[in-house]
């Protein structure tokens, strides 16, 4: 096994191999490896196997380490999908192997590989999230007729509502409106450093949505393109936004612009942890949720980790966390938010 440094070449050889690997997808991309080191500081493992110069697997792995949180090497943080990618099964099995090894000597409480398939091997496994999608029609109409009735008329409601949208690369905006829909779930926001570096590493790649109403940004979205699909992934509305649907009108506006313009098939929702209020949402456009199989290896960890919001135990942070200014939640909430991903 072989791991990752900073040679371009061996960067481009491990992104052409996850193009063409049927397990390949976005976040197992070697600009992952820039973005987790620059924006939070982790260390990454990105492992791989090779035979005559040729790349037969990969498995990008990112070590965490907390003193509130724990250790963890995951494949991968923030990100939805990870583990191995390779098309032949005993690559997969000696990358696991390698990874356990690792998760051994790193002394980690414990091993995470996101999985969105189920896989038979030694590790436990824990399906707590689902994921969604959807294939595009050809134009908006077809688009439109897809999505569940009621989802549908609620789209045709913020047509209506002098909404307008625009696509560009600026993340500041997006950020803004992101960072404080999520304070208002309770949840510590990602340091805006992390959403320039996304950009600024996968350029065309990545994309942001914004929608306005009489020239004020109420929702935005930041979205990944990769193999077809179109990936929403952090997007967020302003208070107003749910009486003006601008939310609705964003996800749909999303998959019109990427069919269009992007040449995109398939939306990829994103995963939701299993029937929280996200997952009932998407559900609600008429998408059939598939679970995510993310397995674990336990090395110092007695049980598998939950750091789910659904966790009583961060019931009373959740509620403290929701009153606080947006201002000092920018500032504290990256400090938590890197062993969150």
């Amino acid at each position: 096994m072989k791991t990752l440094g900073q040679d371009e070449t061996t960067k481009q050889k491990w992104d052409a191999f996850v193009e063409q690997c049927s397990l390949g997808s976005f976040f197992h991309l070697s600009g992952w490896k820039t973005v987790i080191e620059d924006a939070y500081g982790h260390s990454c493992h990105f492992l791989y196997a090779e035979s005559d110069n040729q790349i037969l697997g990969v498995l990008p792995l990112a070590h965490q380490s907390s003193k509130l949180f724990g250790k963890a090497l995951i494949s991968t943080p923030f990100c939805v999908y990870g583990g191995v990618a390779s098309d032949d099964p005993q690559v997969m099995t000696a990358l696991e192997q390698a990874a356990i090894d690792l998760a051994e000597k790193l002394e980690v409480d414990y091993l995470e590989l996101r999985y969105p398939f189920e896989r038979q091997n030694q590790l436990s496994e824990k399906c707590a999230h689902a994921t969604f999608s959807y294939m595009l029609g050809d134009d908006d109409e077809s688009i439109l007729a897809g999505i569940k009735k009621k989802q549908r008329a609620v789209i045709r409601q913020s047509l209506k509502n002098n909404l307008e949208y625009t696509v560009s690369g600026d993340v500041d905006e997006c950020y803004n409106i992101y960072s404080e829909s999520v304070r208002n779930l309770g949840t510590p926001v990602f340091p805006k450093h992390y959403f320039a570096t996304l950009k600024k590493v996968f350029g065309e790649q990545c994309e942001i949505l914004t929608v306005t109403h009489q020239g004020k940004s109420v929702s935005s979205v930041l979205s990944f393109y990769y193999k077809g699909d179109v990936l929403p992934y952090y997007g967020g509305g302003l208070p107003e936004a749910r009486e003006l649907k601008s939310n609705d009108l964003m996800y749909y506006q999303l998959m019109c612009h990427a069919r269009q313009n992007r040449d995109t098939q398939r939306f990829d929702f994103g995963r939701s942890k299993i029937d929280s209020g996200a997952y009932q949402y998407k559900k609600h456009w008429g998408m059939e949720p598939v679970s995510l199989h993310y397995q674990y290896y336990l090395v110092k960890a007695t049980e598998l980790p939950n750091l789910s919001p659904n966790n009583p135990k961060y019931q009373l942070f959740i509620r403290l966390w929701k009153k606080l200014p947006i201002s000092v939640s920018r500032f504290i909430g990256p400090f938590l938010s890197r062993y969150l991903g």
